[in-house]
């Protein structure tokens, strides 16, 4: 037995870990917890912070990775600073596998290194279930424990209450599970597609009720100082008794009944929030001392948090989506944040399960809905992809005006709107736009005022293909758009680049770019449960929710060369030069879909789903201080012969 009264020492060297929720773990990348990290705001730097973050996401009927060929060589060695975060981006990766536990002991011991708890009852099995689906680490489920921390803070009973009484709520289906059976009557799309996922495990879980949430936009947002007062009980509640029973408890009280009437003295109290800008109300779950909360820094002080100092790329994905840090800067540049097409939110914390969130929500994710149901709109087709020479060197973009409410005076600020017009070479041609050219000692200096009109013709297609959710009609748009021909799904990845935004929430395409042969660049203010498992600059291109990089970005891997023009004076006037990295390209692309057969599988959607719901029954159990397995492993070693972990996936070219 292991026993220990006591929290980790690394849990509690120093202060109680206290930090808003969005912040426990989610920026961290490695598969345990790197001392000090824990006690920090998401926007805050810290000890042992690495300027890069590991952020960005099942495909067990694919054939093994075959790359038509590896790309031969190594990554540039001039002066640009992408080559230099392609470098440290895949140091970080290769340290994440470096660092996964091998065998059950491992895993169980660094369980308890990293949260100062035994795993929860049933975790033995999950491991064997997991281990037989090959999965590549049994460690990363961070997002997990984040999701679930301030609920330690609620007495149990309380929480199945909430649980049981939100099964009749707004925007909400229930799902509840007795006797290790499905018995709720749901019906919906949404519901039905995670009730046939919950099926295949449901025989492991105990009885419990399920809120999830059949909104497209998060639902709990809940102040700073009251998620604070939640972590501070938690950490308290951390120890390792050896006597832990690895079993949940039966015939517990307080679960929906649809014979008793519930309790009408508990309700989240959903509040609407349509149409009103979101940062008014997301605000009071940042630190006082963010930018979302500060009036003292402004957006200079956030930039550099998150982007380079030369050329403006993100060189942390996860603070470029923290509400804390860019919320000020894109309250009015983000549908979801000013115009949200349906925004229903409580402020207290309630156990809803989403399929994403912001930064600042308090919902429990779980893979979303279109993963599990292999929507053709959505899922990647490898017979219908193309080698990365044979793609077209353009940047691909097709999707309707959706991401919130459009008035004729609110449109061009919204975030799909600005992308269209951003790529779009008539608009562009008398707008400049800072991208980064090389001089004559091959160096690389800014240059300010690059007209990108040409460019954005020749190697851009981005555009919509209907409009929709307009106020009274969409009339507006007549003679603003020109409307491109609907392209099939599998038709995208004949471009080399694939650029993925939001919509009313999140993108269900994100998992198909990555699983493809072409390059993800990816803005988004939205997390989703896969987000600790791939790595910006690895395996995708981080793009600013701004686009102000975009064409330093493209000008980088596509290349160019401005041909002299006439001053003024008559003399001949150098224009900027990019030498392209259409190698640097293809590397990215082709690591984003080694890696996704070994994390993005079908087979991980189960795997967390599973460890999720274990975790969530226990925060639900009465007796959750004493429950738990509490072996050390041992008794899997004859397992762990028959059954090795998958090697390292190694970056595919060196330094």
């Amino acid at each position: 037995m292991v026993t220990s009264s006591q929290p980790l020492p690394m849990a509690l060297d120093g202060p109680p870990l206290i930090l808003p929720l969005e912040s426990t773990l989610l920026a961290l990348g490695t598969s345990g917890i790197r001392p000090g990290c824990l006690a920090l705001a998401a926007w805050q730097e810290g000890p042992g912070d690495s300027t890069f973050d590991y952020p960005a996401v099942g495909l067990s009927k694919w054939p093994p990775f075959r790359p038509h060929r590896k790309p031969a060589g190594a990554l540039a060695q001039d002066q640009h600073p992408i080559a230099d975060f392609m470098r440290e981006a895949n140091k970080q990766w290769q340290q994440y596998q470096d660092n996964r536990s091998l065998n059950f002991r491992e895993t169980v011991a660094k369980y308890r290194q990293t949260y100062g708890r035994h795993p929860p009852p049933g975790f033995k099995e999950w491991y064997m279930f997991a281990r037989e689906r090959n999965a590549h680490s049994t460690d990363d489920f961070q997002q997990i424990a984040g999701d679930l921390r301030p609920y330690w803070g609620i007495p149990p009973h309380e929480i199945r209450q909430m649980a049981a009484s939100l099964q009749e709520s707004e925007g909400i289906a229930g799902i509840r599970i007795r006797n290790k059976t499905i018995v709720s009557q749901t019906t919906g799309w949404r519901v039905e597609t995670l009730m046939a996922a919950i099926e295949k495990i449901v025989r492991y879980l105990p009885d419990m009720d399920i809120a999830m949430n059949a909104m497209d936009q998060p639902r709990v947002l809940v102040p700073y100082e009251e998620i604070q007062e939640y972590l501070r009980t938690e950490a308290t509640t951390r120890h390792m008794p050896g006597d832990a029973q690895d079993r949940f408890t039966p015939g517990m009280k307080h679960l929906y009944d649809e014979k008793s009437e519930l309790d009408k003295s508990i309700s989240p109290e959903w509040l609407g929030v349509s149409r009103q800008p979101y940062m008014d109300f997301a605000r009071d779950a940042c630190p006082p001392d963010s930018p979302a909360r500060d009036p003292n820094l402004t957006t200079d002080d956030a930039d550099k948090l998150y982007k380079a100092p030369l050329g403006g790329f993100v060189t942390n994905f996860t603070r470029s989506s923290d509400l804390c840090t860019v919320g000020p800067v894109l309250g009015d540049q983000h549908g979801f944040l000013f115009s949200p097409t349906s925004n229903i939110i409580s402020r207290k914390l309630v156990p809803v399960f989403s399929e994403c969130k912001v930064s600042v929500n308090n919902d429990i994710l779980f893979p979303a809905n279109v993963y599990f149901g292999n929507d053709a709109r959505f899922v990647y087709d490898p017979q219908r992809d193309s080698e990365w020479e044979d793609k077209a060197d353009s940047l691909l973009w097709r999707g309707a005006t959706s991401g919130g409410i459009q008035l004729e005076d609110n449109w061009q600020r919204l975030h799909r709107q600005r992308l269209v017009r951003m790529a779009n070479g008539t608009v562009m041609g008398s707008q400049t736009v800072p991208i980064l050219s090389e001089n004559s000692e091959k160096q690389y200096t800014l240059f300010p005022d690059f007209r990108p009109g040409d460019f954005a013709t020749k190697y851009f297609d981005v555009g919509f293909t209907e409009a929709w959710a307009c106020i009274p009609n969409c009339s507006f748009y007549e003679g603003v758009w020109t409307y491109k021909k609907p392209m099939a799904f599998t038709d995208l990845f004949q471009a080399k680049y694939l650029v993925d935004v939001d919509g009313h929430s999140f993108s269900g395409r994100w998992r198909a770019f990555l699983q493809s042969k072409s390059l993800g660049l990816k803005a988004t203010i939205f997390r989703e449960w896969h987000d600790s498992r791939i790595f910006p600059w690895s395996h995708f291109v981080p793009l600013d929710n701004r686009y102000n990089e975009l064409y330093a970005l493209m000008t980088y891997f596509i290349g160019l060369d401005t041909p002299p023009s006439l001053s003024q004076s008559g003399s001949l006037t150098r224009g900027p030069s990019v030498r392209g990295h259409d190698f640097e390209a293809s590397v990215i692309a082709a690591q984003s879909r080694q890696w996704a057969q070994s994390v993005l599988r079908d087979d991980d959607l189960d795997i967390y789903l599973y460890l999720l719901l274990l975790e969530y029954g226990r925060v639900l159990d009465d007796n959750r201080d004493s429950i738990g397995y509490s072996g050390d492993g041992s008794e899997l070693d004859d397992f762990d012969a028959r059954h090795p972990f998958p090697s390292s996936v190694p970056p595919l070219v060196g330094g």
